[in-house]
């Protein structure tokens, strides 16, 4: 199985393997999500863009409103 750590969790590599992908697997499409890659930021223009690859790291955060 090809796997990737999300949030420190194991993972299969979504269909597609790009970021974008992965967040729609995630149901995070729409949301105000940052995405580190390895280490790095990737823009939201640039999931689509980005692959993902067995062992990569990712963290998403997702923004709430409050005060």
């Amino acid at each position: 199985m090809r796997a990737i750590v999300v949030n420190g969790r194991a993972m299969p590599i979504p269909g597609g393997g790009c970021v974008a992908d992965l967040v729609e697997a995630l149901g995070h499409t729409g949301k105000r999500i940052a995405v580190e890659l390895n280490g790095d930021i990737v823009p939201r223009g640039r999931y689509r863009d980005v692959a993902l690859n067995a062992g990569d790291h990712i963290e998403i955060v997702i923004a709430v409103g409050g005060g």
